[in-house]
């Protein structure tokens, strides 16, 4: 069996007391990255095998892997921070788990768009979620889809880039549509700032930036 288990997105308090059983009980620990999960399984007391599970060795180790999930091992995986899967490694072996018929569990948990959304201000019953934008090849393409598209859009941004990629959302989606930036989430220095794209802009661009970033836009109303 294959537990996905989110992780806190800053404050270790997020996580649950099903989280911690799940993984007091597993068999082996899958991490993004070891010394990131860590820090969170010796905080919760938690001694269990683990191995990294990324991007970068993923498809090597996804058969291996399922075929110890067969021979009746369970299994947890953590990614750094929110819920795996989410914008972090997890699809290849889920999809590998249900063509073995391996028994998949989801953990309700943390995932850092929902509190961006949520806090912004913006309408929600409708929205869509974009993960990274891509940084070169397609990027434009993204911007024209995005510049008509009516539900509220989600997104998340490295510091480095949120100010260029700001200045892109006002030539494609105008200076006047509102927008709400989060930063450091559930962390101590949690800044929400909303506003017009041009206001927020303005003031990233004078501050400086930190930290992980959701970028919230209202939608083409």
């Amino acid at each position: 069996m294959l537990y996905i288990i989110p992780t806190p997105i800053g404050n270790l308090g997020d996580f649950t007391f099903r989280a911690v059983e799940i993984l007091k009980q597993a068999d082996l620990i899958l991490a993004e990255d070891t010394r990131t999960s860590s820090v969170l399984l010796r905080h919760y007391q938690i001694q269990k095998p683990i191995t990294p599970y990324h991007q970068h060795n993923e498809h090597k180790i996804v058969a291996h892997l399922t075929d110890q999930l067969v021979e009746g091992k369970v299994m947890a995986l953590l990614t750094d921070a929110g819920t795996p899967g989410i914008s972090d490694p997890a699809f290849l072996l889920v999809r590998a788990c249900v063509k073995r018929e391996i028994r998949v569990e989801c953990l309700p948990g943390a995932t850092a768009f929902v509190p961006a959304l949520v806090n912004s201000g913006l309408p929600i019953n409708r929205f869509c979620f974009e993960g990274f934008l891509p940084p070169k090849k397609g990027r434009q393409t993204l911007f024209t889809q995005l510049a008509v598209e009516k539900r509220t859009i989600a997104f998340y941004e490295s510091p480095v880039r949120l100010v260029k990629t700001l200045a892109e959302c006002i030539t494609y989606f105008g200076a006047d549509r509102h927008c709400s930036v989060s930063r450091e989430l559930s962390k101590k220095f949690e800044e929400n700032k909303r506003g017009t794209l041009q206001e927020v802009h303005d003031y990233f661009k004078e501050k400086g930036v930190k930290g992980e970033i959701v970028v919230v836009i209202e939608g083409n109303l």
